[in-house]
């Protein structure tokens, strides 16, 4: 979820994250963590602060809009990518970012001929995917995810992502899916047939991959991010193998021609996600390793298994400590 903004923000902020320990602790605010003997302790850092530590500001934030076929487009603001088809039959979405770049996203649509948000689909229920419901669910568009995420969406959860934590909010009636799936869905609109596709646990427990067979394309969300190592969300169910093998199978579903959405970061090819899979692989092996070598969170950090890969991933060193957390975490439960 927005690594690729939110590491940049991170190093000036260092003073006030918890350092990363292997000891036996527990989260601030009495909210436990799952993995008390082999996580750190971190923060719960209330919503509203944790916008103001990345530095987002919602005001002086611009939607920019690409072309990727006719009807068919991208919206990059603050938060997850946005796909867009929109057509005679109406406007389809996939993700919402936040309620308060909503005017700045209808003026983006409008610009595409859109008047009215029909369908959003929801990659998962993460905040900066998700929020955007708060406004669309009031004005009577249909929200669809799959059906773990909706779950989720009923509750308040912690965000563990390693170094520091956030609360999310259950969401109010209007904001929650009106319509979920298990493991597949078809959509027949604007003379396209849009496939959802869910594997599996991964990037969490109710990611949806959405392909647009029409025009070639697909929407991966956090499954798979091009902005930086992804973020698994391993303290609400999301798991390493499980993200590689959802990776493979939507790999397995789409062709070299393929137009990729990820999550965060430019829109992609094909091979770029292969090559996803291929590091992520060697990362989980190498930190499995380790793991029944009986090498603690501290060792394998230190012993530095990304490290060939830390310049193409873009990583620094506040992101390294967090992605490798939730690698952990995640192998831990194996």
């Amino acid at each position: 979820m927005f690594k690729g903004m939110m590491m940049h923000r991170l190093a000036g902020y260092a003073a006030a994250i918890v350092t990363l320990t292997a000891s036996h602790v527990a989260f601030a605010h009495g909210v436990e963590d799952h993995h008390a003997k082999t996580t750190p302790t971190v923060q719960v850092t209330p919503m509203d602060q944790l916008v103001q530590m990345f530095g987002w500001d919602f005001e002086k934030t611009e939607i920019t809009t690409q072309k990727l076929d006719d009807g068919f487009y991208v919206l990059f603001g603050l938060g997850g990518n946005i796909a867009v088809s929109v057509g005679e039959d109406g406007t389809l979405i996939v993700d919402d970012q936040f309620p308060q770049l909503m005017p700045k996203i209808k003026a983006a649509l409008a610009e595409l001929g859109s008047d009215k948000v029909d369908f959003v689909i929801n990659t998962h229920w993460h905040f900066d995917h998700a929020d955007g419901n708060l406004t669309l669910g009031k004005e009577g568009s249909w929200i669809v995810s799959q059906s773990n995420s909706r779950a989720m969406m009923l509750n308040d959860h912690v965000v563990n992502f390693g170094p520091f934590a956030t609360e999310q909010k259950a969401y109010p009636k209007h904001a929650l899916s009106d319509i979920t799936f298990d493991n597949t869905m078809q959509f027949h609109i604007n003379d396209q047939k849009i496939e959802l596709l869910h594997v599996g646990p991964a990037h969490t427990t109710g990611d949806a991959a959405v392909i647009f067979r029409g025009v070639n394309a697909v929407h991966m969300g956090d499954v798979f991010n091009n902005a930086g190592y992804p973020f698994i969300d391993a303290d609400n169910g999301g798991d390493l193998d499980g993200m590689i093998a959802f990776c493979q199978a939507v790999h397995d579903a789409i062709d070299d021609e393929t137009k990729v959405v990820p999550g965060h970061g430019p829109v992609t090819d094909r091979a770029k996600l292969a090559r996803y899979i291929e590091v992520l692989s060697v990362i989980r092996d190498r930190v499995r390793a380790m793991i029944d070598e009986g090498k603690s969170l501290e060792d394998i950090i230190a012993a530095k298994p990304t490290a060939e890969f830390d310049e193409e991933f873009q990583a620094n060193a506040m992101m390294l400590p967090s992605f490798m957390s939730r690698v952990y975490a995640s192998l831990m439960r194996d």
